[in-house]
């Protein structure tokens, strides 16, 4: 295969990726109103904005901010419209995601982690984008490889009765069943 032949089909995938996510960014109608009105492209737009979040968190010029924003916002739309939808796969994800967040968050805090990093926000950025993702299940993998196996003994789910901190709670509070 020559070099023109590879740049040729490199060239139609990213024409084929762009046209999918036209596709897609037409779902929205205040962005088909903007090309409309200015007659840029709205796929343009978005990855001309990402691009400039990107550039921005890798700088660092409000990283914190910013990553936090992606890790809150995007993830808190979701969450609601799986909470008005009558499926439940949808909140075990969503719900997944907010406590594997939380997890981050506070052993991150713990460790100050932004100060023995370098390019932390980016690491955090991808991290945050590859957990909240449905296509790439991230968060669900974390639950089940870190959180799980150090929480279960702790609920419900778990071997032990004696662990069960529910049950616990309840026999304190004279709750039992």
């Amino acid at each position: 295969m020559s070099s023109g032949q590879s740049n040729q089909s490199i060239q139609e995938r990213a024409q084929q990726q762009l046209g999918a996510l036209d596709k897609e960014l037409s779902r929205y109608g205040p962005l088909n109103q903007f090309e409309q009105q200015t007659s840029v492209p709205k796929v343009y737009v978005v990855l001309g904005l990402g691009a400039l979040y990107f550039f921005l968190v890798f700088f660092n010029i409000a990283g914190e901010f910013l990553v936090n924003t992606a890790g809150f916002a995007i993830p808190a739309y979701y969450s609601l419209e799986a909470l008005f939808s009558a499926g439940k796969s949808d909140d075990t994800q969503w719900l997944t995601y907010w406590v594997v967040y939380a997890f981050f968050t506070v052993i991150e805090s713990a460790i100050n982690a932004v100060y023995w990093f370098p390019f932390y926000y980016v690491f955090k950025f991808v991290f945050v984008l590859w957990m909240a993702l449905p296509q790439t299940g991230g968060a669900q993998l974390v639950f089940r490889s870190l959180l799980q196996p150090l929480f279960a003994k702790f609920f419900d789910g778990g071997n032990t009765t004696s662990g069960n901190l529910r049950a616990q709670a309840d026999k304190a509070t004279g709750k039992s069943l």
